[in-house]
């Protein structure tokens, strides 16, 4: 009981934040449920979570989703999980905890510690974005800094970006519970229970609303600043955690 009060509170803060800033599900939730119920199936429900809060969030941005790059994204990020779903059935339960935890922490370091970024308009940058995001997501449950990276090549606005993240989040979600699911990557206890599915719908809706809320009297910054936070403790104590597994 202990271990669902903890994971769904981890859930409920990922998409308030999720809801505010646009990101946030990935970062929080993927390194808390890796160490709670082990680093396949944790991720596992991660990637499930952001279905769902992409998927509702998605609803309320509609009008401001650029559906051109959407749909460049969206395939490509198939051809990354696949592989990675790959890497998650064959890697053992320790490094697959280094992978998570640390993939968190460099992705926290590039969004923040990268200079100035040059120019790289196009298709192509689109696509390999959506390659390298859809094998993250997949393996670590993280994918949207590398989507932030992509924006800042691109310059891409930043109102039709946050958008934008909605439904490629639910894509690649959802692409990472199918291919783990078909392809015997779910973890060594197998898919979670029944129960779960609902469970992880109703504190994404909760969240999504108390975050609606939240949105109008909390500043922006304040919330990605606890996002970054939370998600840096958690990669933090994952990454450890699988190190001292590892030796």
């Amino acid at each position: 009981m202990e271990l669902v009060v903890v994971a769904a509170l981890a859930i409920l803060v990922g998409s308030v934040l999720q809801r505010v800033s646009g990101t946030g599900v990935g970062l929080v939730v993927a390194p808390t449920l890796a160490l709670l119920l082990g680093p396949a199936t944790g991720v596992l429900v991660t990637n499930a979570t952001t279905t769902v809060s992409g998927f509702l969030i998605m609803l309320s941005v509609w009008q401001h989703v650029d559906w051109r790059r959407f749909a460049l994204i969206a395939p490509a990020a198939a051809v990354g999980a696949v592989p990675a779903a790959l890497v998650v059935r064959e890697l053992p339960a320790a490094w697959l905890q280094v992978v998570v935890g640390g993939v968190v922490l460099l992705a926290l370091t590039t969004m923040f510690g990268l200079p100035r970024l040059p120019d790289w308009p196009g298709r192509l940058p689109t696509v390999l974005a959506g390659t390298i995001g859809g094998f993250f997501n997949t393996t670590a449950g993280v994918a949207g800094p590398v989507m932030v990276i992509h924006a800042r090549l691109a310059r891409w606005e930043q109102r039709s970006f946050a958008a934008t993240l909605q439904p490629v989040f639910m894509t690649m979600g959802a692409l990472s519970v199918l291919t783990k699911t078909l392809l015997g990557a779910a973890g060594t206890g197998g898919l979670p229970p029944w129960w779960v599915a609902p469970g992880v719908v109703l504190t994404v809706v909760l969240g999504v609303r108390i975050g609606a809320v939240v949105a109008r009297r909390v500043p922006l910054s304040a919330a990605r600043t606890t996002a970054l936070v939370l998600a840096g403790l958690g990669g933090g104590v994952t990454l450890v955690r699988g190190l001292l597994g590892v030796l």
